[in-house]
């Protein structure tokens, strides 16, 4: 092997690139990955010698990924993690190591919590990193190599999951919830000018649109609408009696203030898949397990 070859293959070299990436510096690399500053300042110059490239635009103690140190950090990230899954596969036959997860608040408070508790039991070996975000915020966090698979809902535009794999792995219903005590609802109209209550855009995925795609089928567009963070929150505004929301079926058994709400059906229209996305080729055997355990109905 070259100096290029050895600075390319060089798993270690590559790791320390990424921690500057990501902590966005080299001090607070060098405290992650508990070198000293100088070690890894030594490792990156050695890397841009021998790629005859500057990866790095320095600022004092800051620093920035030049044009060629982002098109280098993909194929790190690919190399590294190749790495990872080579590691497990010629390990024990049990999977172990670290499972990196994320889903949309909705699914992480419906299907997840008994999911994951028989995860646990079939493969103890397996540490798993749960990451409750956003749908668009997960999908970017799988294009980093950040996690290595999310849960979301299947969105109205299939681009919006990009060039990921996915199997669908369940079918949840979104119904409409009120506060306890009002007449059941059969249509959007009657829900008159009352405000309501959803997650941030971001967290939608396909379950806000499928919302607004059945209140407009009644002609009715909500004239204010409060975004919240978390499903808890939207249980809470609902009780109350001071807006409607939108939620999965599923999530209604663990609601905080479910025995405050009620809920009513909106027809075919709130079906919507969830969704297992992971990159193509990156299925590291602890996700594989889990994957197999969607598929088969057992979540």
């Amino acid at each position: 092997m070259d100096e290029l070859d050895d600075a390319l293959f060089d798993l270690s070299t590559l790791a320390i690139f990424r921690a500057v990436v990501h902590e966005r510096g080299v001090t607070r690399a060098a405290t992650r990955l508990r070198r000293a500053p100088s070690n890894v300042t030594t490792r990156i110059k050695q890397l841009e010698r021998a790629l005859g490239v500057t990866l790095f635009a320095r600022d004092g103690r800051s620093v920035a990924l030049t044009p060629a140190g982002k098109d280098l950090l993909p194929y790190a990230e690919r190399l590294l993690a190749l790495a990872r899954e080579a590691r497990e596969a010629l390990s024990a036959a049990r999977p172990h190591g670290l499972l990196r997860l994320g889903a949309i608040e909705s699914f992480a408070a419906g299907i997840l919590p008994d999911l994951l508790t028989r995860y646990r039991a079939l493969c103890p070996d397996v540490s798993i990193d749960l990451a409750i975000e956003p749908a668009d915020t997960l999908l970017a966090r799988l294009r980093r190599f950040e996690i290595d698979a999310a849960l979301v809902a299947r969105p109205d535009d299939p681009a919006d999951i990009g060039p990921y794999a996915s199997d669908v792995v369940g079918i949840d219903d979104i119904v409409l919830v009120t506060a306890v005590g009002r007449a059941p609802v059969t249509h959007p109209r009657e829900l008159g000018a009352a405000r309501m209550v959803c997650l941030g855009q971001g967290d939608a995925c396909g379950l806000r649109h499928r919302a607004q795609a059945w209140l407009a089928s009644g002609g009715v567009r909500p004239r204010h609408v409060i975004e919240v963070g978390s499903n808890h929150a939207l249980f809470a505004w609902v009780a109350t009696g001071a807006a409607y929301g939108f939620v999965p079926r599923s999530t209604l058994s663990r609601a905080a203030h479910s025995n405050a709400v009620m809920w009513h059906p909106i027809g075919p229209i709130g079906a919507v898949d969830t969704l297992l996305v992971w990159r193509e080729g990156h299925c590291p055997r602890a996700l594989d397990v889990l994957r197999s355990m969607l598929v088969a109905g057992d979540a």
